[in-house]
Protein backbone atom coordinates (compact mmCIF):
# COMPACT_ATOMS: atom_id res chain seq x y z
CA UNK A 1 0.00 0.00 0.00
CA UNK A 2 1.17 3.38 -1.11
CA UNK A 3 2.98 5.92 1.71
CA UNK A 4 1.74 9.42 2.51
CA UNK A 5 3.88 12.08 3.16
CA UNK A 6 3.30 15.90 4.12
CA UNK A 7 4.78 17.25 1.29
CA UNK A 8 3.12 14.92 -1.43
CA UNK A 9 -0.14 15.72 0.43
CA UNK A 10 0.45 19.26 0.20
CA UNK A 11 1.57 19.17 -4.13
CA UNK A 12 -0.87 16.58 -4.52
CA UNK A 13 -3.80 18.89 -2.47
CA UNK A 14 -3.30 22.47 -4.48
CA UNK A 15 -2.86 20.11 -7.68
CA UNK A 16 -6.35 19.04 -6.88
CA UNK A 17 -7.55 22.62 -6.03
CA UNK A 18 -6.01 24.39 -9.04
CA UNK A 19 -7.79 21.44 -11.70
CA UNK A 20 -11.57 22.86 -9.68
CA UNK A 21 -10.34 26.46 -10.43
CA UNK A 22 -9.58 25.79 -14.08
CA UNK A 23 -13.18 23.52 -14.08
CA UNK A 24 -14.62 26.79 -12.89
CA UNK A 25 -12.44 28.85 -15.72
CA UNK A 26 -13.75 26.48 -18.37
CA UNK A 27 -16.99 27.03 -17.03
CA UNK A 28 -17.07 30.76 -17.16
CA UNK A 29 -15.05 30.76 -20.78
CA UNK A 30 -18.08 28.80 -22.40
CA UNK A 31 -21.27 29.80 -20.29
CA UNK A 32 -23.79 31.54 -22.29
CA UNK A 33 -26.32 33.42 -19.57
CA UNK A 34 -25.83 36.38 -17.65
CA UNK A 35 -26.99 34.38 -14.33
CA UNK A 36 -23.63 32.46 -14.73
CA UNK A 37 -21.32 35.03 -17.27
CA UNK A 38 -21.39 37.83 -15.50
CA UNK A 39 -23.36 37.12 -12.13
CA UNK A 40 -21.10 34.05 -11.35
CA UNK A 41 -23.76 31.98 -10.11
CA UNK A 42 -21.95 28.27 -10.33
CA UNK A 43 -19.59 25.98 -8.76
CA UNK A 44 -17.47 23.21 -9.73
CA UNK A 45 -15.80 20.72 -7.61
CA UNK A 46 -13.53 17.34 -7.55
CA UNK A 47 -14.45 13.74 -6.09
CA UNK A 48 -12.84 10.57 -5.30
CA UNK A 49 -14.02 7.59 -6.61
CA UNK A 50 -15.95 6.76 -3.58
CA UNK A 51 -18.00 10.13 -4.06
CA UNK A 52 -16.08 12.12 -1.30
CA UNK A 53 -15.76 15.50 -2.26
CA UNK A 54 -12.00 15.88 -2.50
CA UNK A 55 -11.03 19.53 -3.42
CA UNK A 56 -13.48 22.73 -4.60
CA UNK A 57 -12.84 25.87 -7.03
CA UNK A 58 -12.99 29.18 -5.26
CA UNK A 59 -16.92 29.26 -6.33
CA UNK A 60 -19.96 29.71 -4.48
CA UNK A 61 -19.54 27.82 -1.08
CA UNK A 62 -23.18 26.85 -0.62
CA UNK A 63 -23.20 24.66 -3.75
CA UNK A 64 -19.47 22.82 -2.44
CA UNK A 65 -21.43 22.16 0.29
CA UNK A 66 -24.50 20.45 -1.18
CA UNK A 67 -22.52 17.97 -3.03
CA UNK A 68 -22.19 15.49 -0.37
CA UNK A 69 -26.13 14.75 -0.21
CA UNK A 70 -25.84 14.92 -4.07
CA UNK A 71 -23.17 12.23 -4.62
CA UNK A 72 -25.01 10.09 -1.89
CA UNK A 73 -28.29 10.04 -3.79
CA UNK A 74 -26.58 9.21 -7.27
CA UNK A 75 -25.49 6.73 -5.52
CA UNK A 76 -28.65 5.12 -4.06
CA UNK A 77 -29.89 5.63 -8.06
CA UNK A 78 -27.58 4.37 -9.80
CA UNK A 79 -24.88 2.18 -7.56
CA UNK A 80 -21.95 0.94 -9.56
CA UNK A 81 -24.38 1.04 -12.83
CA UNK A 82 -21.56 3.37 -14.05
CA UNK A 83 -19.94 3.45 -17.37
CA UNK A 84 -16.78 5.34 -18.62
CA UNK A 85 -18.60 8.23 -20.85
CA UNK A 86 -21.43 8.38 -18.68
CA UNK A 87 -22.24 11.86 -17.84
CA UNK A 88 -25.21 12.21 -15.24
CA UNK A 89 -27.99 15.27 -14.45
CA UNK A 90 -29.86 16.31 -11.67
CA UNK A 91 -31.60 19.54 -10.09
CA UNK A 92 -34.28 17.83 -7.71
CA UNK A 93 -34.73 19.10 -4.38
CA UNK A 94 -35.85 16.01 -3.18
CA UNK A 95 -33.15 13.97 -5.39
CA UNK A 96 -30.47 15.54 -3.48
CA UNK A 97 -30.32 18.85 -5.13
CA UNK A 98 -30.80 22.59 -3.78
CA UNK A 99 -33.47 24.12 -5.77
CA UNK A 100 -34.85 23.52 -9.46
CA UNK A 101 -32.90 26.91 -11.21
CA UNK A 102 -29.80 24.73 -10.04
CA UNK A 103 -28.67 21.55 -12.49
CA UNK A 104 -25.77 19.13 -10.89
CA UNK A 105 -23.55 17.79 -13.53
CA UNK A 106 -21.64 15.12 -12.60
CA UNK A 107 -19.15 13.00 -14.61
CA UNK A 108 -17.58 9.86 -13.57
CA UNK A 109 -13.67 9.67 -13.99
CA UNK A 110 -12.18 6.45 -15.47
CA UNK A 111 -8.76 5.68 -16.03
CA UNK A 112 -7.90 1.80 -17.72
CA UNK A 113 -11.25 1.11 -16.87
CA UNK A 114 -11.48 1.45 -13.52
CA UNK A 115 -13.99 4.33 -11.86
CA UNK A 116 -11.02 7.03 -10.04
CA UNK A 117 -13.01 10.30 -9.97
CA UNK A 118 -15.60 12.65 -10.40
CA UNK A 119 -16.00 15.60 -11.31
CA UNK A 120 -18.34 18.07 -10.78
CA UNK A 121 -20.50 20.92 -11.97
CA UNK A 122 -23.10 23.10 -10.36
CA UNK A 123 -24.79 25.95 -12.36
CA UNK A 124 -27.86 28.24 -11.56
CA UNK A 125 -29.50 28.62 -14.86
CA UNK A 126 -31.51 31.77 -16.34
CA UNK A 127 -34.67 30.25 -16.83
CA UNK A 128 -36.13 26.58 -15.97
CA UNK A 129 -39.55 26.77 -16.87
CA UNK A 130 -42.62 26.86 -14.28
CA UNK A 131 -44.81 29.41 -13.36
CA UNK A 132 -42.90 32.41 -14.06
CA UNK A 133 -39.87 34.08 -15.95
CA UNK A 134 -36.59 32.94 -14.52
CA UNK A 135 -38.06 30.03 -12.47
CA UNK A 136 -37.97 31.96 -9.09
CA UNK A 137 -40.91 32.99 -7.23
CA UNK A 138 -41.17 33.67 -3.67
CA UNK A 139 -45.10 32.92 -4.17
CA UNK A 140 -44.70 29.95 -5.67
CA UNK A 141 -46.86 26.96 -3.37
CA UNK A 142 -45.55 24.06 -4.75
CA UNK A 143 -42.34 22.28 -6.30
CA UNK A 144 -44.66 21.83 -9.71
CA UNK A 145 -44.74 25.75 -10.49
CA UNK A 146 -41.13 25.79 -9.66
CA UNK A 147 -40.00 24.26 -12.78
CA UNK A 148 -38.85 21.36 -14.76
CA UNK A 149 -37.60 18.96 -12.08
CA UNK A 150 -35.22 16.51 -12.74
CA UNK A 151 -34.16 12.98 -10.65
CA UNK A 152 -30.38 11.80 -11.27
CA UNK A 153 -30.32 10.76 -15.20
CA UNK A 154 -28.25 9.78 -17.81
CA UNK A 155 -27.02 13.01 -19.98
CA UNK A 156 -24.84 11.12 -21.30
CA UNK A 157 -25.00 7.15 -21.56
CA UNK A 158 -21.11 5.78 -22.49
CA UNK A 159 -20.59 9.00 -24.57
CA UNK A 160 -23.67 9.01 -26.54
CA UNK A 161 -25.79 11.90 -25.79
CA UNK A 162 -29.52 11.78 -24.49
CA UNK A 163 -31.34 13.61 -27.09
CA UNK A 164 -34.66 12.64 -25.45
CA UNK A 165 -33.65 14.45 -22.49
CA UNK A 166 -32.53 17.06 -24.69
CA UNK A 167 -35.71 17.47 -26.38
CA UNK A 168 -38.20 17.78 -23.15
CA UNK A 169 -35.92 19.93 -22.01
CA UNK A 170 -35.66 22.61 -24.79
CA UNK A 171 -39.63 22.09 -24.74
CA UNK A 172 -40.17 23.31 -21.14
CA UNK A 173 -37.61 26.25 -20.78
CA UNK A 174 -38.05 29.95 -21.97
CA UNK A 175 -34.21 30.69 -23.39
CA UNK A 176 -33.46 27.09 -24.29
CA UNK A 177 -30.58 28.51 -26.07
CA UNK A 178 -28.84 29.83 -23.17
CA UNK A 179 -29.99 27.26 -21.05
CA UNK A 180 -28.50 24.36 -23.06
CA UNK A 181 -25.37 26.67 -23.54
CA UNK A 182 -24.72 26.45 -19.92
CA UNK A 183 -25.58 22.89 -19.33
CA UNK A 184 -23.16 22.36 -22.39
CA UNK A 185 -20.38 24.76 -20.83
CA UNK A 186 -20.88 22.46 -17.24
CA UNK A 187 -20.34 19.21 -19.49
CA UNK A 188 -17.55 21.08 -20.62
CA UNK A 189 -15.75 21.62 -17.33
CA UNK A 190 -15.99 18.65 -15.93
CA UNK A 191 -14.76 17.33 -19.01
CA UNK A 192 -11.60 19.44 -17.55
CA UNK A 193 -11.84 18.21 -13.78
CA UNK A 194 -11.43 14.64 -16.28
CA UNK A 195 -8.53 15.69 -17.82
CA UNK A 196 -6.58 17.01 -14.90
CA UNK A 197 -7.44 13.91 -12.50
CA UNK A 198 -6.00 11.58 -15.42
CA UNK A 199 -3.12 13.95 -15.29
CA UNK A 200 -2.54 13.55 -11.91
CA UNK A 201 -2.36 10.10 -11.49
CA UNK A 202 -0.58 9.03 -14.23
CA UNK A 203 2.49 11.64 -12.49
CA UNK A 204 1.78 10.03 -9.15
CA UNK A 205 0.01 6.75 -9.76
CA UNK A 206 -3.43 5.21 -8.39
CA UNK A 207 -2.06 4.14 -5.18
CA UNK A 208 -0.41 7.00 -4.32
CA UNK A 209 -3.67 9.27 -5.62
CA UNK A 210 -6.04 7.13 -3.92
CA UNK A 211 -3.94 7.08 -0.59
CA UNK A 212 -3.29 11.02 -0.17
CA UNK A 213 -6.76 12.25 -1.08
CA UNK A 214 -7.67 10.04 1.56
CA UNK A 215 -5.11 11.05 3.96
CA UNK A 216 -6.40 14.91 2.82
CA UNK A 217 -10.19 14.09 4.01
CA UNK A 218 -8.62 12.49 7.35
CA UNK A 219 -6.84 15.51 7.85
CA UNK A 220 -9.28 18.36 7.44
CA UNK A 221 -11.09 16.60 9.73
CA UNK A 222 -7.80 16.69 12.55
CA UNK A 223 -8.03 20.18 11.88
CA UNK A 224 -11.51 20.57 11.99
CA UNK A 225 -11.31 19.19 15.24
CA UNK A 226 -8.59 20.63 16.85
CA UNK A 227 -10.05 23.87 16.25
CA UNK A 228 -13.59 23.19 17.31
CA UNK A 229 -11.65 21.35 20.69
CA UNK A 230 -10.78 24.58 21.41
CA UNK A 231 -13.76 26.41 21.76
CA UNK A 232 -15.68 26.57 25.21
CA UNK A 233 -18.02 23.48 25.74
CA UNK A 234 -21.61 24.81 25.90
CA UNK A 235 -25.01 25.30 24.23
CA UNK A 236 -25.23 28.88 22.45
CA UNK A 237 -28.87 29.88 20.98
CA UNK A 238 -30.15 32.34 18.92
CA UNK A 239 -33.34 33.12 16.68
CA UNK A 240 -33.72 35.55 14.05
CA UNK A 241 -36.85 36.44 11.61
CA UNK A 242 -37.36 36.38 8.01
CA UNK A 243 -40.34 39.35 6.78
CA UNK A 244 -42.37 36.56 5.60
CA UNK A 245 -43.21 33.24 4.09
CA UNK A 246 -42.69 34.54 0.37
CA UNK A 247 -46.93 34.93 0.18
CA UNK A 248 -47.13 37.67 2.16
CA UNK A 249 -47.93 35.49 5.42
CA UNK A 250 -46.44 35.84 8.78
CA UNK A 251 -42.60 35.84 9.27
CA UNK A 252 -40.44 33.01 9.42
CA UNK A 253 -38.84 31.88 12.29
CA UNK A 254 -35.20 30.43 12.75
CA UNK A 255 -33.91 28.74 15.62
CA UNK A 256 -30.32 27.72 16.16
CA UNK A 257 -28.64 26.18 19.48
CA UNK A 258 -25.25 25.75 18.87
CA UNK A 259 -23.71 22.88 21.02
CA UNK A 260 -19.93 22.47 21.24
CA UNK A 261 -19.06 19.19 22.98
CA UNK A 262 -15.15 18.03 23.13
CA UNK A 263 -14.30 18.07 19.46
CA UNK A 264 -17.87 18.10 17.49
CA UNK A 265 -20.52 20.42 16.56
CA UNK A 266 -24.09 20.63 16.57
CA UNK A 267 -26.45 22.51 14.97
CA UNK A 268 -29.90 21.88 15.91
CA UNK A 269 -32.75 24.12 14.40
CA UNK A 270 -35.52 22.59 16.90
CA UNK A 271 -38.00 25.47 17.01
CA UNK A 272 -37.63 26.93 13.45
CA UNK A 273 -41.24 27.79 11.41
CA UNK A 274 -42.75 25.01 9.70
CA UNK A 275 -42.18 24.63 6.20
CA UNK A 276 -43.30 27.90 4.66
CA UNK A 277 -46.37 28.53 2.20
CA UNK A 278 -44.11 30.43 -0.17
CA UNK A 279 -41.17 29.12 -1.66
CA UNK A 280 -37.88 29.58 0.75
CA UNK A 281 -38.00 26.10 1.79
CA UNK A 282 -34.66 24.48 2.30
CA UNK A 283 -33.42 20.55 2.03
CA UNK A 284 -30.96 19.50 5.05
CA UNK A 285 -28.21 19.41 2.57
CA UNK A 286 -28.49 23.07 2.11
CA UNK A 287 -28.71 23.83 5.77
CA UNK A 288 -25.72 21.32 6.69
CA UNK A 289 -23.91 23.81 3.47
CA UNK A 290 -24.08 26.73 5.55
CA UNK A 291 -23.19 25.39 8.90
CA UNK A 292 -20.45 23.87 7.53
CA UNK A 293 -19.80 27.53 6.03
CA UNK A 294 -20.27 29.49 8.95
CA UNK A 295 -17.70 26.95 11.01
CA UNK A 296 -15.18 27.11 8.50
CA UNK A 297 -15.12 30.94 8.36
CA UNK A 298 -14.36 31.45 12.12
CA UNK A 299 -11.76 29.26 12.38
CA UNK A 300 -8.38 30.31 12.86
CA UNK A 301 -6.46 28.16 10.61
CA UNK A 302 -6.45 27.60 6.96
CA UNK A 303 -8.51 23.94 6.22
CA UNK A 304 -8.48 22.64 2.66
CA UNK A 305 -11.74 22.24 1.28
CA UNK A 306 -13.25 18.61 1.54
CA UNK A 307 -15.22 16.18 3.21
CA UNK A 308 -13.57 16.16 5.87
CA UNK A 309 -14.83 19.40 6.95
CA UNK A 310 -18.48 17.87 7.38
CA UNK A 311 -17.20 14.84 9.58
CA UNK A 312 -17.15 16.80 12.83
CA UNK A 313 -20.61 18.25 12.44
CA UNK A 314 -23.92 17.37 13.04
CA UNK A 315 -27.14 18.80 12.21
CA UNK A 316 -30.23 18.68 13.31
CA UNK A 317 -33.34 20.06 11.22
CA UNK A 318 -37.33 18.77 12.08
CA UNK A 319 -38.88 17.35 9.39
CA UNK A 320 -41.87 19.13 7.75
CA UNK A 321 -40.19 22.17 9.00
CA UNK A 322 -38.73 25.24 6.14
CA UNK A 323 -34.93 23.80 6.90
CA UNK A 324 -36.39 20.45 6.05
CA UNK A 325 -38.83 20.29 4.10
CA UNK A 326 -41.19 17.44 2.80
CA UNK A 327 -43.83 17.42 -0.64
CA UNK A 328 -44.52 19.22 -2.46
CA UNK A 329 -42.53 22.41 -0.80
CA UNK A 330 -41.61 24.93 -3.27
CA UNK A 331 -37.92 25.85 -3.27
CA UNK A 332 -36.98 28.11 -5.60
CA UNK A 333 -35.99 31.11 -3.24
CA UNK A 334 -34.50 29.05 -0.88
CA UNK A 335 -31.56 31.00 -0.98
CA UNK A 336 -32.86 33.85 1.42
CA UNK A 337 -33.27 31.30 3.73
CA UNK A 338 -29.49 29.85 4.32
CA UNK A 339 -28.60 33.89 3.73
CA UNK A 340 -30.64 34.15 7.18
CA UNK A 341 -29.63 30.69 8.47
CA UNK A 342 -26.14 32.19 8.31
CA UNK A 343 -27.01 35.25 10.54
CA UNK A 344 -28.85 33.01 13.21
CA UNK A 345 -25.47 30.50 12.99
CA UNK A 346 -23.13 33.88 13.25
CA UNK A 347 -25.69 34.81 16.22
CA UNK A 348 -24.77 31.77 18.25
CA UNK A 349 -21.25 31.91 17.74
CA UNK A 350 -20.67 35.46 18.26
CA UNK A 351 -21.66 34.36 22.23
CA UNK A 352 -18.32 32.39 22.26
CA UNK A 353 -16.40 33.61 20.02
CA UNK A 354 -16.94 37.46 20.04
CA UNK A 355 -14.10 38.18 18.19
CA UNK A 356 -14.05 36.33 15.52
CA UNK A 357 -17.78 36.89 14.09
CA UNK A 358 -19.12 40.25 12.06
CA UNK A 359 -22.65 41.84 12.77
CA UNK A 360 -25.36 40.83 10.54
CA UNK A 361 -25.19 42.10 6.79
CA UNK A 362 -27.56 42.85 4.35
CA UNK A 363 -29.51 39.31 4.45
CA UNK A 364 -28.45 38.34 1.33
CA UNK A 365 -28.15 38.99 -2.13
CA UNK A 366 -31.32 40.28 -3.96
CA UNK A 367 -33.01 39.12 -6.48
CA UNK A 368 -34.32 41.07 -9.11
CA UNK A 369 -36.44 39.35 -12.28
CA UNK A 370 -37.86 40.87 -15.47
CA UNK A 371 -38.92 38.50 -17.77
CA UNK A 372 -40.45 39.18 -21.16
CA UNK A 373 -40.61 39.29 -24.78
CA UNK A 374 -38.45 41.12 -27.36
CA UNK A 375 -40.03 43.19 -29.93
CA UNK A 376 -39.72 40.14 -32.61
CA UNK A 377 -41.80 38.17 -29.64
CA UNK A 378 -38.33 36.27 -28.28
CA UNK A 379 -38.44 35.78 -25.09
CA UNK A 380 -36.11 37.40 -22.56
CA UNK A 381 -35.58 36.92 -18.38
CA UNK A 382 -33.45 39.87 -16.81
CA UNK A 383 -32.02 38.25 -13.76
CA UNK A 384 -29.65 40.55 -11.43
CA UNK A 385 -28.39 39.27 -8.35
CA UNK A 386 -27.66 42.44 -6.19
CA UNK A 387 -24.74 41.85 -4.28
CA UNK A 388 -24.93 43.62 -0.71
CA UNK A 389 -23.08 44.65 2.19
CA UNK A 390 -21.34 43.09 5.43
CA UNK A 391 -21.87 44.33 8.69
CA UNK A 392 -19.18 45.57 10.86
CA UNK A 393 -16.25 43.55 12.40
CA UNK A 394 -14.57 43.40 15.45
CA UNK A 395 -11.67 45.13 14.43
CA UNK A 396 -12.80 47.16 11.06
CA UNK A 397 -15.82 48.43 9.41
CA UNK A 398 -18.11 46.24 7.24
CA UNK A 399 -17.33 45.84 3.38
CA UNK A 400 -19.25 48.20 1.53
CA UNK A 401 -21.17 46.80 -1.74
CA UNK A 402 -19.19 43.36 -1.01
CA UNK A 403 -20.87 39.92 -1.92
CA UNK A 404 -22.91 38.34 0.71
CA UNK A 405 -20.35 35.46 3.13
CA UNK A 406 -22.66 32.77 1.51
CA UNK A 407 -21.98 33.51 -1.69
CA UNK A 408 -18.70 34.47 -4.64
CA UNK A 409 -21.53 36.59 -7.28
CA UNK A 410 -21.36 39.69 -9.37
CA UNK A 411 -24.15 42.01 -10.50
CA UNK A 412 -24.48 42.46 -13.99
CA UNK A 413 -22.29 45.34 -15.35
CA UNK A 414 -24.99 48.26 -16.40
CA UNK A 415 -23.59 48.19 -20.28
CA UNK A 416 -24.32 44.67 -20.61
CA UNK A 417 -27.26 44.44 -19.20
CA UNK A 418 -28.94 47.67 -21.60
CA UNK A 419 -27.54 46.06 -24.30
CA UNK A 420 -29.39 42.86 -23.68
CA UNK A 421 -32.42 43.73 -22.41
CA UNK A 422 -34.97 46.45 -23.07
CA UNK A 423 -34.12 48.07 -19.64
CA UNK A 424 -31.68 51.55 -18.57
CA UNK A 425 -30.47 51.62 -15.08
CA UNK A 426 -30.64 55.06 -13.56
CA UNK A 427 -28.81 54.83 -10.75
CA UNK A 428 -26.76 52.65 -8.45
CA UNK A 429 -24.55 53.51 -5.38
CA UNK A 430 -24.10 53.43 -1.79
CA UNK A 431 -26.53 54.78 0.68
CA UNK A 432 -25.19 57.29 3.16
CA UNK A 433 -26.21 56.87 6.79
CA UNK A 434 -27.58 53.01 6.35
CA UNK A 435 -24.54 51.77 8.00
CA UNK A 436 -25.54 50.69 11.88
CA UNK A 437 -23.78 52.84 14.24
CA UNK A 438 -21.00 51.42 16.12
CA UNK A 439 -17.12 51.75 17.13
CA UNK A 440 -16.88 50.02 13.63
CA UNK A 441 -19.67 51.34 11.30
CA UNK A 442 -21.52 48.49 9.31
CA UNK A 443 -21.32 48.35 5.79
CA UNK A 444 -23.44 50.87 3.65
CA UNK A 445 -26.43 49.49 1.67
CA UNK A 446 -26.59 49.23 -2.01
CA UNK A 447 -29.72 50.91 -4.39
CA UNK A 448 -29.72 50.45 -7.72
CA UNK A 449 -33.03 51.31 -9.85
CA UNK A 450 -34.17 49.90 -13.41
CA UNK A 451 -36.90 51.48 -16.20
CA UNK A 452 -38.84 49.27 -18.45
CA UNK A 453 -38.46 50.96 -21.77
CA UNK A 454 -40.54 48.82 -23.92
CA UNK A 455 -43.97 46.69 -23.42
CA UNK A 456 -45.24 44.62 -19.87
CA UNK A 457 -43.43 42.39 -18.04
CA UNK A 458 -43.51 39.95 -14.98
CA UNK A 459 -41.28 41.69 -12.41
CA UNK A 460 -39.84 38.95 -9.09
CA UNK A 461 -38.49 40.62 -6.07
CA UNK A 462 -36.56 39.06 -3.48
CA UNK A 463 -35.10 40.86 -0.81
CA UNK A 464 -35.12 40.62 3.41
CA UNK A 465 -34.65 42.55 6.72
CA UNK A 466 -37.61 45.12 6.33
CA UNK A 467 -39.16 44.15 9.58
CA UNK A 468 -36.44 42.61 11.26
CA UNK A 469 -33.19 44.97 9.91
CA UNK A 470 -29.84 43.44 10.20
CA UNK A 471 -28.67 43.04 14.16
CA UNK A 472 -25.55 44.93 15.78
CA UNK A 473 -23.03 43.44 17.87
CA UNK A 474 -21.68 44.00 21.44
CA UNK A 475 -23.44 48.08 21.41
CA UNK A 476 -23.31 48.24 17.45
CA UNK A 477 -26.79 49.80 15.91
CA UNK A 478 -28.93 48.20 13.80
CA UNK A 479 -28.48 48.33 9.82
CA UNK A 480 -30.94 50.47 7.98
CA UNK A 481 -34.21 48.38 6.59
CA UNK A 482 -34.28 47.53 2.62
CA UNK A 483 -37.06 49.07 0.55
CA UNK A 484 -38.70 48.42 -2.69
CA UNK A 485 -40.24 51.36 -4.79
CA UNK A 486 -42.60 50.68 -8.14
CA UNK A 487 -43.25 54.58 -9.49
CA UNK A 488 -44.66 55.32 -12.67
CA UNK A 489 -44.68 59.42 -12.74
CA UNK A 490 -46.06 60.59 -9.53
CA UNK A 491 -47.64 57.42 -8.69
CA UNK A 492 -45.28 55.38 -6.04
CA UNK A 493 -46.10 51.70 -4.70
CA UNK A 494 -44.10 50.53 -1.97
CA UNK A 495 -43.31 46.84 -2.80
CA UNK A 496 -43.47 43.69 -0.08
CA UNK A 497 -39.86 42.84 0.46
CA UNK A 498 -40.67 39.64 -1.89
CA UNK A 499 -43.16 39.97 -4.39
CA UNK A 500 -44.47 38.55 -8.18
CA UNK A 501 -45.96 41.51 -9.81
CA UNK A 502 -45.85 43.06 -13.63
CA UNK A 503 -44.16 45.92 -14.75
CA UNK A 504 -45.21 48.43 -17.68
CA UNK A 505 -43.62 50.13 -20.16
CA UNK A 506 -42.18 53.25 -18.80
CA UNK A 507 -42.47 52.35 -15.06
CA UNK A 508 -39.14 51.92 -12.44
CA UNK A 509 -38.70 49.67 -10.42
CA UNK A 510 -36.24 51.33 -7.10
CA UNK A 511 -34.80 48.51 -4.68
CA UNK A 512 -32.45 49.25 -1.73
CA UNK A 513 -30.60 46.67 0.30
CA UNK A 514 -30.16 46.89 4.09
CA UNK A 515 -27.18 48.12 5.73
CA UNK A 516 -25.05 46.44 8.06
CA UNK A 517 -24.92 46.29 11.32
CA UNK A 518 -22.15 47.75 13.87
CA UNK A 519 -20.08 46.85 16.25
CA UNK A 520 -19.36 47.70 19.48
CA UNK A 521 -20.07 51.42 21.28
CA UNK A 522 -20.61 54.07 18.47
CA UNK A 523 -18.69 56.60 20.73
CA UNK A 524 -16.06 54.81 20.83
CA UNK A 525 -15.41 55.30 17.13
CA UNK A 526 -12.04 57.66 16.57
CA UNK A 527 -13.45 60.75 15.85
CA UNK A 528 -11.05 60.80 13.05
CA UNK A 529 -12.86 57.81 11.26
CA UNK A 530 -15.99 59.73 11.21
CA UNK A 531 -14.31 62.90 9.97
CA UNK A 532 -13.10 60.19 6.94
CA UNK A 533 -16.76 59.34 7.15
CA UNK A 534 -18.53 62.67 6.70
CA UNK A 535 -15.84 63.73 3.84
CA UNK A 536 -16.54 60.53 1.71
CA UNK A 537 -20.26 61.06 1.88
CA UNK A 538 -20.43 57.57 3.68
CA UNK A 539 -22.02 59.61 7.25
CA UNK A 540 -24.02 63.11 7.41
CA UNK A 541 -23.09 65.53 9.49
CA UNK A 542 -26.12 65.31 11.63
CA UNK A 543 -25.91 61.08 11.79
CA UNK A 544 -21.68 62.11 13.02
CA UNK A 545 -23.50 64.48 15.77
CA UNK A 546 -26.20 62.48 16.43
CA UNK A 547 -25.08 58.79 16.44
CA UNK A 548 -21.37 59.23 17.14
CA UNK A 549 -20.72 62.15 19.19
CA UNK A 550 -18.71 63.51 16.68
CA UNK A 551 -19.14 67.29 15.77
CA UNK A 552 -17.80 68.05 12.33
CA UNK A 553 -17.68 71.75 10.78
CA UNK A 554 -19.69 72.16 8.18
CA UNK A 555 -17.72 74.62 6.06
CA UNK A 556 -14.29 72.72 6.45
CA UNK A 557 -15.52 69.14 7.45
CA UNK A 558 -12.58 68.95 10.48
CA UNK A 559 -13.16 67.65 13.65
CA UNK A 560 -14.88 70.59 16.25
CA UNK A 561 -12.56 68.61 19.40
CA UNK A 562 -13.72 71.18 22.02
CA UNK A 563 -17.50 70.19 21.26
CA UNK A 564 -16.91 66.70 20.67
CA UNK A 565 -15.28 66.33 23.99
CA UNK A 566 -18.09 68.22 25.42
CA UNK A 567 -20.83 66.37 23.65
CA UNK A 568 -19.42 63.06 24.52
CA UNK A 569 -18.86 63.53 28.03
CA UNK A 570 -22.58 64.80 28.60
CA UNK A 571 -23.61 61.50 26.59
CA UNK A 572 -21.50 59.38 29.46
CA UNK A 573 -23.03 61.34 31.87
CA UNK A 574 -26.81 60.74 30.84
CA UNK A 575 -26.03 57.47 30.78
CA UNK A 576 -24.10 56.37 34.21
Amino acid sequence: MAKTDPVTREIIQNALAAAADEMSLSLYRTSYSTIVRDCLDYSTSLCNGKGEMIAQGVTIPTHIGSVPSAMTTLFATFGDNMLEGDIFVMNDPFDGGMHIPDIFIVKPVFLKGERVSFAVATAHHLDLGGRLPGSSACDNTEIYQDGFRIPWIKLYDRGQMNETFFKLFRANIRVPHMTVGDVRAQVAACHTGERAIVELIERYGLETFRAVTTDLINYTERLMREEIAAWPDGTYSFTDYMDSDGCGGPPVKLQVAITVAGDSLTADFTGTSEQTRGALNCTVGFVTAVVALCVRSVMQESVPNNAGIFRPLTVIAPQGTVVNAVMPAASSMRGVTGFRLLDAIFGALAQFLPTRVFAAGEGGNSLVVIGGKYPDRRQYVYFECMTGTWGARPDRDGNDGLCNVCNIISNIPIEQAELDYPIRINRYGLVRDSGGAGKFRGGLAVERDWTLLKGTASLTIRSDRRDYPPYGLFGGGFGTPSNSILQNGDNVKILPTMVSTQIEENETIYHRQAGGGGYGNAFERLPASVAWDVKNDKVSLSAAREQYGVVIKPTSLEIDLEATEALRSGAELATT
